[in-house]
């Protein structure tokens, strides 16, 4: 088992957040709610945001159709965090999967600090250090900026917490809902 590293990250860093990120919903809505208030600067392309849709749409056409209108409102909430990757970047990049490459390529192209992603095997740590970038679990990322700004994240937390009870007209518990969305220790930080 890996151990666990709280990262050091830079001032309000810029994150590119991977697809894998963006769906599911609890784990989107924290980064994002965290992002809201000015702990780090989330950033994608439209092709992550189109992979977003399609992982939706796998579960069916309601489904598809939520998350495009979740992407139309993510969109508007933060329209600074767009951007294509640079043209004929992704040629001279290299990772273990191709269909990857755009990820790297956005964060290239919008001089990001970093990605944000699930998928660790696809974005060794070395490649993306020689493109002067880092990648972050997103579970050690809120982490570390919840050791940065404990009451931020508390209350961008409780935020999202308080939605989907409304949501789903029944009680969430926080940590259930941060484990649920794959955030444990961030789970136990706040319960505790």
């Amino acid at each position: 088992m890996a151990r666990f590293m709280i990262p050091d990250l830079p001032e309000r860093p810029r994150v590119v957040l991977d697809a894998c990120v963006l769906y599911p919903t609890v784990m989107r809505e924290v980064l994002l709610a965290v992002a809201r208030v000015g702990l780090f600067a989330p950033l994608w392309s439209a092709r992550l945001l189109e992979e977003w849709a399609r992982a939706a749409a796998r579960r069916g056409p309601l489904e598809e159709a939520q998350a495009r209108g979740e992407i139309a409102a993510t969109r508007a909430a933060f329209p600074q965090a767009e951007a294509p990757p640079a043209q004929g970047t992704e040629g001279r990049l290299w990772l273990p999967d191709p269909g990857d490459i755009h990820v790297l390529a956005t964060a290239v192209a919008v001089s990001a600090d970093g990605i944000v992603t699930l998928n660790a095997r696809d974005f060794p740590r070395g490649t993306l250090a020689e493109e002067g970038l880092a990648r972050w679990d997103p579970d050690a990322f809120v982490m570390a900026l919840w050791l940065r700004a404990p009451d931020a994240v508390a209350q961008a937390v409780e935020a999202v917490r308080a939605e989907a009870e409304r949501l789903d007209a029944a009680p969430a518990e926080v940590r259930a809902l941060l484990k649920k969305a794959r955030l444990p220790r961030l789970a136990r930080a706040l319960a505790g």
